[in-house]
């Protein structure tokens, strides 16, 4: 994991990359159980344990996109993202 975390760190710094990290100091009204990839308006791809869903109904996406909107908010970016991930490294040795 420590690896993966410091590709983090390669990547973070690239100028077409956004990275944000959800402290898990921050204050939740939501938590995602799976992952999810939203593809401009049109589709959203959710990896479940078992199975991949994709989802394109209207509704649906909005779902997705309102968590992600919520979850933005909560978010590091930049140095304080940086930070964050070098203290799971370290944590992690």
């Amino acid at each position: 994991m420590a690896a993966q975390l410091g590709h983090l760190l390669q990547i973070a710094v690239l100028p077409n990359v956004s990275l944000g990290v959800v402290p898990m100091s921050a204050e939740r009204v939501m938590w995602p159980v799976e992952g999810f990839w939203i593809y401009d308006d049109n589709q959203v791809i959710i990896e479940l344990a078992t199975a991949q869903v994709t989802v394109k109904q209207p509704s649906e996406i909005e779902t997705y996109a309102h968590m992600f909107a919520e979850l933005a908010k909560l978010a590091c970016h930049g140095r304080p993202a940086r930070a964050l991930i070098a203290e799971a490294i370290a944590a992690l040795g």
